[in-house]
C-alpha cells in the first residue's frame, strides 16, 4: 500500500536562508505578474457575474503553515446554489456537474487561482508548496497517515510537486499526492521550484487539470 512506502519518510526543516530566498522569489514574481493578474481577474469577475448570478469570488478557510488557519480567495467556478451547498463531504470530481461552463474554463486554465497572488503577498502562501486543504479534509486524513501532518512545515503552495505530477487529481486522492509534497519538503529547493514552475505553465497551455 501507498501508506506503507512513505512511512518512513523524515521531514527535514528548510533552513532560514533558503526560506528568504523563497519569500523573495514569491514577492519578486508576484509583483512581475500582477498587471496581467489583476487584468485577467477582472475579466474573469465580470463575465462569470454576466454568466451566472452569485457571488464572483469563492472564499474558505485553509490550514496553512504550521497548522494556521488563514482565508484562501478563488474565483467562483461553481453554481451558486451548489456553493451555499457545499458541505464537509464533498469533493470536486472529474466532469462535475456543478461546474459552470466558464468555470471549466477557469479552472482548465488555473484562472481561478490567481486571487491566491493576494495570499501569496501577505505571506499565506508560496508559488510552490503543497495546496492547502480544507480544515475538514486535514482532520480527516491526519487520522489516516502519520506523516500528512508534515504538509504543514512550509508554506502552502498556489502550485506543487503533486500538481504537476497529478493534475487531474481530487482531494480525495490526498494520500496518493502526499508522497509528493513530501519529496518536494525534504528536496526543496530554487531550482526544483523553477522546475515545477515550468511544468505548470505547461500543463496551464495544455489544460490538462481537473
Amino acid at each position: 500500500m501507498f501508506i506503507q512506502q512513505v512511512e518512513h519518510v523524515n521531514c527535514k526543516e528548510i533552513d532560514q536562508e533558503q526560506r528568504s530566498i523563497k519569500r523573495i522569489m514569491d514577492i519578486s514574481i508576484t509583483i512581475l505578474v500582477l498587471p496581467i493578474a489583476a487584468l485577467l481577474v477582472a475579466i474573469a469577475c465580470l463575465l462569470i457575474k454576466l454568466s451566472s448570478k452569485g457571488e464572483v469570488f469563492f472564499i474558505q478557510k485553509r490550514v496553512g503553515l504550521n497548522g494556521k488557519i488563514f482565508t484562501l480567495y478563488k474565483i467562483r467556478t461553481m453554481q451558486q446554489k451548489m456553493v451555499v451547498q457545499f458541505t464537509s463531504e464533498d469533493y470536486t470530481v472529474v466532469n462535475d456537474q456543478r461546474i459552470t461552463v466558464f468555470g471549466r474554463f477557469l479552472r482548465k486554465t488555473k484562472l481561478d487561482e490567481l486571487p491566491q497572488l493576494w495570499n501569496v503577498m501577505k505571506g499565506d502562501m508560496s508559488l510552490i508548496g503543497p495546496r492547502p486543504e480544507r480544515v475538514e479534509i486535514v482532520k480527516r486524513f491526519e487520522q489516516l497517515h502519520p506523516f500528512y501532518k508534515s504538509r504543514h512545515s512550509i508554506k502552502p503552495g498556489l502550485t506543487g510537486l503533486a500538481q504537476v505530477n497529478m493534475p487531474t487529481a481530487t482531494p480525495e486522492e490526498n494520500l496518493l499526492k502526499l508522497k509528493y509534497d513530501l519529496y518536494y519538503i525534504n528536496h526543496a529547493s530554487i531550482p526544483l521550484d523553477i522546475l515545477i514552475l515550468l511544468k505548470t505553465i505547461g500543463i496551464i497551455a495544455t489544460m490538462k487539470s481537473l
